[in-house]
């Protein structure tokens, strides 16, 4: 029996922008916003929409045509340790801002990437939303490839960790700043022995925290040798990594840590060496979680400027789900320090939540 004939493959933005030889947002524009493109690239790309036989998809079509006020959002799993309380502020300020804008948000369930876009295909194809907003962004995410292929307007909360093809929007919080601001908090507390409790090589987010906290080390001229330990992130984690820094011939006097939960570990290990937190060794965490006021004492953190940046993600949303031709805008907010009496046992400690 003879094979069926295989139809051949739809085209899609992708593959018009490599005939075309020129970027998504190229293509993008030529069929959107003509006026943006020189004449001779106008043509080309054209002439390349002709000979693929091109046409952008119903969903993304109904995208722009209608609107269901909707903004999709994905839920993580917690892990049980508070790390999930960051998401869940971010997603209060979030739905606050959509509201605002007589928008409100659709929660889905994904683990990973992969499912992530099966749930971005569902939603689309059915045009249950006007667009994204995506969070955790790392390297080789397909996520966002997927999105703008199919001119599916997005926002992310997160940088892009490698330079694409395409252009859009996003946010994301300095860590670098971050912890260059809590190892000088530190140090201007008198401490010369700063340790740095990490995430292993290769988070991006843990790296670019690790540099901070490496330059800031160099600028103030602070050792670093033997002082930094990495590991996966928790609590447990934390307090096993500065157990063994705690147990050094010359241990630090002070830690930095790339989470709160990782800070709650070095904590727990410092009284376990009947130590006093913030008077004899003073602990930094990062997120200013929860945890960062639960414990004893109360725990100084870097705190990210949620609120606002997910006022900020909703409008850039809005912005493109108006018009696809508007301006792609990217920034780095730099977080803040919440001094409290894990790293300055006479700082008066701030109120819950401040």
């Amino acid at each position: 029996m003879s094979q069926p004939e295989q139809l051949p493959a739809r085209p899609t933005i992708k593959s018009v922008a490599r005939h075309a030889q020129v970027s998504y947002q190229t293509v993008s524009n030529a069929l959107n916003a003509p006026e943006r493109l020189r004449p001779d690239t106008l043509t080309r790309v054209l002439r390349a929409v002709e000979e693929l036989g091109y046409r952008p998809t119903q969903a993304a079509r109904n995208l722009r045509l209608q609107t269901t006020r909707l903004i999709g959002f994905r839920s993580t799993r917690s892990d049980g340790q508070g790390v999930s309380s960051i998401e869940s502020r971010f997603l209060y300020a979030l739905t606050s801002a959509a509201r605002d804008r007589g928008y409100g948000v659709i929660l889905f369930a994904a683990d990973g990437d992969e499912d992530e876009i099966a749930m971005f295909e569902d939603l689309v194809s059915r045009g249950a939303v006007d667009g994204f907003v995506l969070s955790g962004s790392h390297r080789h995410d397909p996520r966002t490839a997927w999105l703008a292929e199919r001119e599916v307007p997005f926002v992310s909360f997160g940088r892009p960790w490698e330079k694409t093809s395409f252009d859009y929007s996003w946010l994301d919080v300095d860590g670098h700043a971050g912890t260059v601001a809590a190892t000088e908090h530190l140090a201007a507390n008198g401490h010369r022995r700063i340790g740095f409790i990490g995430w292993p090589e290769g988070s991006e987010v843990g790296d670019d925290r690790y540099a901070g906290y490496l330059a800031a080390a160099a600028d103030l001229g602070l050792p670093t040798r033997g002082l930094t330990v990495r590991g996966l992130d928790g609590i447990g984690a934390g307090t096993q990594l500065a157990a063994g820094l705690l147990g050094k011939a010359h241990p630090p006097t002070a830690f930095v840590c790339v989470s709160d939960a990782m800070a709650v570990g070095a904590m727990h290990a410092i009284e376990h060496r009947g130590l006093a937190v913030g008077r004899d060794v003073a602990v930094i965490g990062f997120d200013d979680s929860p945890l960062a006021t639960v414990v004893q004492p109360a725990m100084s953190s870097v705190r990210q400027p949620l609120e606002s940046i997910a006022r900020r993600c909703v409008d850039l949303l809005l912005d493109r789900i108006d018009d696809p031709r508007s301006a792609v805008l990217t920034s780095v907010v730099e977080p803040t320090v919440i001094a409290r009496g894990s790293s300055n046992p006479d700082h008066p400690s701030p109120p819950d939540g401040a």
